[in-house]
């Protein structure tokens, strides 16, 4: 359900592109050191951005370091790390435990099982430290398979639930931003959902399984319908963006807002351009 929010590259700059991937190789690094290649796994473009909004926030200082990889063997990549790093791991690796939990406990997934039984004691010491995130992660996400179980169609509930959970991850201390990473957070997890939910209709259709869009995508202005709410999520969130002083990578940062979370939409457009394209031509022939 992840990997929707990420860069627009074209439209950003070399510079500050190489500094986003920096962001992200960082908690790539972070993730291995802490927890392994198991931790490694769990990687997502979409805490890249909590780690960026945070550090520009809070005004955080960085480490700069050159490390290799798996996926870069041959020259060292330049890693940013600093205390939200650390955090953004721990959340990440706390969604995967949890999420691996929950479909263990609805669909009984081999790999669901594997995956838990491997994150278990990492998880543990992680909801420790975080027992706030961690009751939000497991409350919610109980939530949302309840609706699943229901077949529950209202859009507005199910992706809330979604929403509420990212709303707590953005909260990294109690203060007086609080208010206003709560509401980043939940406008943009229900975005978030209600994209996945819109990228994964048509396999969800074929195989027959739960998408809360089923009943909208049979009404023929759904397309229209569907764009005005994710619009309508991703304006709120950017909103309540602009009221925080963040001046520090505020580029990269509206480049996700405004462009990148877009990318998975313009690339399901596309395909289903190609594929009437494909349609017409064949009725012709």
């Amino acid at each position: 359900m992840f990997g929707y929010v990420t860069v627009c590259e074209p439209e950003l700059k070399i510079k500050d592109f190489r500094k986003y991937r920096s962001y992200y190789c960082g908690l790539c690094q972070t993730l291995k050191e802490k927890y392994g290649f198991s931790g490694q796994m769990t990687l997502t473009y979409d805490m890249t951005f909590a780690i960026l909004l945070l550090t520009s926030l809070y005004e955080c200082e960085s480490r700069i370091e050159q490390h290799r990889c798996k996926v870069h063997p041959v020259k060292k990549q330049t890693m940013r790390r600093n205390e939200m790093t650390e955090y953004a791991a721990d959340m990440n690796l706390l969604l995967a435990y949890y999420h691996l939990e929950d479909d263990w406990a609805d669909e009984k997934k081999a790999a669901a099982f594997f995956g838990k039984g491997v994150l278990k004691r990492k998880a543990c010491f992680i909801s420790e430290e975080y027992p706030r995130q961690s009751r939000i992660i497991q409350k919610t996400l109980r939530a949302i398979r309840k609706c699943e179980k229901e077949n529950c169609t209202d859009l507005d509930r199910i992706s809330g639930y979604f929403g509420r959970m990212m709303e707590e991850l953005f909260v990294y201390r109690k203060d007086v931003w609080e208010k206003t990473l709560r509401k980043i957070g939940f406008f943009l997890g229900k975005f978030i959902y209600l994209m996945d939910a819109y990228d994964d209709l048509e396999e969800d259709k074929k195989k027959h399984c739960y998408n809360p869009l089923i009943p909208l995508s049979e009404k023929p202005d759904y397309e229209e319908r569907i764009k005005r709410i994710l619009c309508m999520m991703i304006a709120e969130c950017s909103a309540e963006f602009e009221k925080l002083p963040c001046l520090l990578d505020v580029d990269i940062l509206r480049n996700i807002l405004y462009d990148g979370v877009w990318n998975r939409y313009k690339l399901i457009q596309m395909k289903k351009k190609e594929r009437k394209e494909q349609e017409n031509v064949e009725k012709s022939v």
